[in-house]
C-alpha cells in the first residue's frame, strides 16, 4: 500500500561547527545535509512517496504536514527544542510522528508528542515497523540492539535533498569504534567492532554524489575511519583509481584516532585518495587526564609529533578538545591555550564535557550523584554544567571563557593558520586557479575583513602567503574566511553569557523590591516600579532581537521565562495601581 511520507530535518543551533557565517561567503546555506534521514529513505519501500524538509535549508508549512500521511523525524541532542516544536506542530496537525536519531535514542521515555518510536540502526527496526504498520497494528517502540551488516544498505537518496544549498556531502564507510573513551556515546550506540562498506559499494556512492553535478568536499562521517586499516587500505586504492578515472572532482575528510600517524602507508594512500583534512579527538595535553578517560591511544606516540607528521603530509588537522574531566589539573586552561597553539590546529573546537546519556561517564556521575540536568548536547554555547564538576564550577566555566576567547582572538587564529600554512607540503608546481566561486568569497572576505578590527592581522596572514607559499593561497583565503565565522560566534558566545547574567540581575533585584511595594501598598511606588520594568524589559528585547537566530534558540527559554515574570510582577504592581 503506498504511503505519503514527509522526513523532517530539525534546526541546528548556531555553533563553532556550523560554519553558519562563513557558508555565505560560498552561497552556501548549511554545512551538510541530513544523511541518517536519507538513508532511512533509501530504506523505505519503492512504491511510497517520500519528500525531505531541512529545516536548516527552508521552513516546515502546516500544509506540508497536512499533505503527508506519516512524519518521520531524526535528532541529536542539540536539535531537541527545533524536534519539539516539530512534533507539537504534527500533533496540531493530527499526523503521526515517527522518530528515530540520537536524540531519540537517549531519551525515548521522556519524549512526549510522538506516536512511533524506531530507534537503533534502521535496517533492522525500519522493516518491522514497516510490516506491522501495513497489517494495522504498529507499536509504540521497536528496538534491536544487533548491528546489521551495512553491506546490504543501499545507497542515500541525495535526489531527495536541494544539492546547491550544502557545502559538503557526507558519506559513511563503517560503524563502529574499537576504542572505549569513557565520555563517548558512539560505541554505545554502533559498537566496538568496525563494520563497513565494501570498497565497490563505496564508490558506487560517490558515483552518486558525483550524478548530482555536485563536486568539492566529501564528509566520510564515519567516527574512526581508519579502525580497520587492512580493510581501509583496500578502500583507498579504489578511491584512487575512481578519482583518477573522474579527474579528481571530490576533495574528501573524515574523522581519525591519532595514531593515523604510525601508519606511513595509510597516510600516503589518503593522501592520494584526495584526503585534505582529519578531525582527531586530542581532548586534553594532559597525559593523566587520557589514562584517566581510557583515551589510551593518544598515549602511545607524542600527541605534538604525531599532528606535525599528518600536517606535513598534507593532511589539515582539526581537533576536538574537552574541559572539565575530574583529572584536570588547576593550569588546564593555560596548557590547553599552549597546546593548541604549538600544534598549529586553527579548528579547534573546544567544549565542555558532557555527560551524554548511554555513556559510561553518565553511569559513573549518576552513581556518584553527581548529575544535575539533562544534557543540551552543545558544550560550546551551553555554559551551564550538566554534571557537577570536581574543579569549582565557576573556575572552569571561567576558565573556559578565557580559553575560547584566547584562541578565537584574531591574533592567535591567524598565527596557528601561519603555522599550518608552513607544515603543509606544496604539492604543485604552478599557482592553483581559483573557481569563480572563490574569487567572489575573497573579494567579499576582503570587503568584510581588511576593514575590520582584525583588519591587519587578516592582511599580514594574507600578505605572508602571497610572498612565501603563494601555491597555498586558496587554502589560506579559506581559513580567513572561516575565521570570520569563529570571530562572530566567540563574540556573540560573550556578549549572550552577558545578555543571561543581565536577566538574572535584573529577576534577583525586581522580585524582593515588588514584593516590598505590595506588601506596603504604594500606588506611586508602584508606578515607578512598572515604568521601570517596562523599561528594562524593552532594552532587552531590543538587545534579544539582535541575536542572530541560532542564538536567540539558545537564549529563549531564560528570556521567556524572565518576560513571564516581568507580567507577573506588573499585573501584582497594577493591583496596587487601580484597586
Amino acid at each position: 500500500m503506498s504511503k505519503k511520507i514527509l522526513l523532517v530535518y530539525p534546526e541546528i543551533p548556531t555553533t563553532y561547527w556550523s560554519f553558519s557565517y562563513a557558508l555565505p561567503f560560498i552561497g552556501k546555506k548549511v554545512f551538510l545535509p541530513p544523511l541518517g534521514l536519507i538513508t532511512v529513505a533509501s530504506l523505505l519501500p519503492e512504491d511510497y512517496e517520500v519528500s525531505l524538509i531541512d529545516l536548516n535549508v527552508g521552513q516546515l508549512q502546516r500544509r506540508d504536514i497536512e499533505e503527508a500521511e506519516l512524519v518521520f523525524i531524526s535528532a541529536m541532542i542539540v536539535q531537541k527544542k527545533s524536534f519539539k516544536q516539530i512534533v507539537r506542530m504534527c500533533n496540531e496537525c493530527g499526523r503521526p510522528v515517527v522518530a528515530g536519531g540520537p536524540y531519540p535514542i537517549s531519551s525515548y521515555e521522556d519524549i512526549e508528542g510522538v506516536d512511533f518510536f524506531v530507534l537503533d540502526e534502521a535496517e533492522l527496526t525500519l522493516p518491522k515497523f514497516l510490516s506491522d504498520l501495513e497489517a494495522g497494528s504498529p507499536k509504540k517502540l521497536y528496538r534491536n540492539h544487533d548491528k546489521p551488516d551495512i553491506t546490504r544498505t543501499p545507497p542515500p537518496r541525495f535526489d531527495l535533498i536541494d544539492i546547491e544549498a550544502y557545502d559538503s556531502m557526507p558519506l559513511q564507510y563503517s560503524r563502529g569504534c574499537p576504542y572505549n573513551c569513557e565520555f563517548c556515546d558512539i560505541i554505545e550506540m554502533f559498537g566496538r567492532i568496525q563494520r563497513t562498506k565494501t570498497p565497490l559499494q563505496f564508490v558506487r556512492e560517490m558515483a552518486a554524489v558525483y550524478s548530482t553535478g555536485f563536486r568539492g568536499q566529501l564528509f566520510i562521517v564515519d567516527d574512526n575511519f581508519i579502525s580497520n586499516r587492512r580493510r581501509v587500505k583496500a578502500l583507498l586504492k579504489e578511491i584512487i583509481a575512481w578519482q583518477r578515472e573522474h579527474n579528481s572532482p571530490f576533495s574528501l575528510s573524515t574523522q581519525a584516532s591519532i595514531d593515523l600517524a604510525q601508519d606511513d602507508e595509510l597516510l600516503d594512500l589518503m593522501v592520494e585518495a584526495g584526503f585534505t583534512m582529519a578531525f582527531i579527538g586530542i581532548e586534553t595535553p594532559d597525559e593523566k587526564t587520557l589514562a584517566f578517560t581510557r583515551k589510551g591511544q593518544n598515549l602511545k606516540s607524542g600527541l605534538m609529533e604525531s599532528i606535525l607528521k599528518i600536517q606535513k603530509r598534507g593532511i589539515e588537522v582539526t581537533g576536538g578538545f574537552i574541559l572539565g574531566f575530574d583529572t584536570d589539573p588547576p593550569d588546564i586552561f593555560d596548557r590547553q591555550i599552549d597546546f593548541i597553539q604549538r600544534a598549529g590546529i586553527p579548528i579547534a573546537m573546544i567544549g565542555l564535557l558532557n555527560a551524554l546519556p548511554n555513556t559510561r561517564l553518565y553511569r559513573r556521575l549518576k552513581e556518584e550523584g553527581r548529575l544535575l540536568k539533562a544534557s543540551t548536547g552543545n558544550n560550546t554555547h551551553d555554559l551551564t554544567l550538566d554534571f557537577k564538576p570536581l574543579m569549582p564550577a565557576e573556575t572552569l566555566i571561567r576558565g573556559y571563557k578565557r580559553v575560547i576567547a584566547a584562541l578565537y582572538s584574531p591574533k592567535k587564529y591567524f598565527e596557528r593558520c601561519s603555522t599550518l600554512i608552513s607544515r603543509l607540503p606544496v604539492k604543485t608546481k604552478s599557482v592553483r586557479s581559483l573557481s569563480w566561486i572563490e574569487i567572489k568569497a575573497l573579494f567579499l572576505s576582503i570587503a568584510k575583513q581588511a576593514f575590520s578590527s582584525y583588519g591587519i592581522h587578516y592582511l599580514r596572514f594574507l600578505a605572508a602567503v602571497l610572498l612565501t607559499r603563494i601555491r597555498l593561497f586558496p587554502d589560506a583565503a579559506s581559513m580567513a574566511i572561516k575565521g570570520y565565522h569563529f570571530f562572530k560566534i566567540t563574540n556573540e558566545v560573550a556578549m549572550a553569557e552577558e545578555f543571561s547574567c543581565r536577566l538574572t540581575t535584573a529577576r534577583q533585584s525586581f522580585q524582593p523590591r515588588v514584593a516590598e511595594i505590595i506588601r506596603k501598598g504604594k500606588i506611586v511606588l508602584a508606578v515607578e516600579m512598572e515604568k521601570h520594568i517596562l523599561l528594562i524589559l524593552s532594552r532587552l528585547q531590543k538587545k534579544y532581537r539582535r541575536f542572530s537566530r541560532g542564538m536567540q534558540q539558545n537564549l529563549h527559554e531564560a528570556f521567556l521565562e524572565f518576560s513571564g515574570h516581568c507580567n507577573i510582577w506588573i499585573a501584582d504592581l497594577q493591583l496596587v495601581i487601580y484597586r
